[in-house]
């Protein structure tokens, strides 16, 4: 599932399913989409309608045999399950939960910070209760930290809200013995350059980055790894971040050195061969 927001600067937004297909696109909860999970614009019988009127259009395009509609029939028959329940509404709506853990993780808003994510904090909280509703996997996206200019006032803000959300999502997983079950992965796509800009900013650094991991049946409460006195390179105990994914897969009870099909058939590695689970923390 899905939970970011369409964002203005479209390389913040959620990629595709890629080589997996149409299958394992993530299902969006926002907007009209969630108004018809909570059953407000179709009913049942509208509903049954629209599902005879599917296998119509799927006697047409089976005869089409187009590679790209390929798993388009698992996605639709998963589309109708969804909606047949309002198990996923239900996930959604935080304020069925306790107000004094709502508070515990802060609430946030739901306006874009910048061209970027909400500050959302709710939905940190939406991600528990969609996991134990059965979700396989929860996707968010949190804030604007591309700071090429006033980093440090930004951060000064910004940080702690973020911090609070985090530390009570962690906290919560493992008062509900969820922790050997559940992975929370909190990262970016790159680090900051260590040298401040002309504009108090920090850019694009891609030698060193952080990444936190709690839960999983991993062996947390450690530090794996450090830099230089400059947070510019790594000096000791380097982390490829595709062994980062490793060690997810390898919570998920998914081999990384397994391969997947492409559209037309042709096998894709996961990962690379040389991309090992992290064994200070499995």
């Amino acid at each position: 599932i899905d939970l970011f927001p369409v964002m203005q600067h479209r390389p913040y937004n959620t990629p595709g399913p890629g080589h997996l297909g149409l299958t394992f696109r993530p299902a969006r909860m926002d907007g009209e989409d969630l108004a018809l999970l909570k059953g407000q614009q179709l009913t049942p019988d509208r509903r049954d309608r629209r599902r005879r009127m599917l296998g119509e259009f799927d006697t047409f395009r089976r005869a089409v045999d187009s590679a790209e509609m390929g798993g388009m029939d698992a996605f639709y028959r998963r589309a109708f399950d969804v909606l047949a329940t309002d198990k996923v509404a239900k996930a959604l709506d935080v304020a069925r939960e306790d107000p004094r853990l709502r508070d515990r993780y802060g609430i946030g808003s739901s306006n874009h910070l910048g061209d970027g994510a909400p500050m959302w904090n709710d939905q940190l909280l939406m991600a528990r209760r969609l996991v134990e509703a059965g979700a396989r996997v929860v996707t968010v996206a949190y804030g604007f930290w591309d700071t090429h200019g006033n980093n440090f006032a930004h951060l000064k803000q910004h940080l702690p809200l973020f911090d609070k959300g985090i530390s009570a999502l962690v906290e919560d997983i493992y008062a509900r013995g969820l922790d050997r079950d559940v992975t929370v992965v909190v990262w970016g796509e790159f680090g900051r350059t260590p040298k401040i800009n002309k504009d108090a900013g920090r850019d694009h650094w891609a030698p060193v980055n952080s990444a936190l991991l709690a839960g999983g049946g991993m062996k947390v409460g450690q530090v794996i790894g450090s830099t230089d006195r400059l947070g510019a390179y790594a000096v000791s105990s380097p982390i490829h971040y595709h062994d980062v994914l490793a060690t997810v897969y390898h919570n998920l009870g998914i081999d990384p050195h397994s391969f997947v099909e492409d559209k037309t058939g042709r096998p894709i590695p996961i990962l690379p061969g040389t991309a090992l689970p992290i064994d200070k923390l499995v």
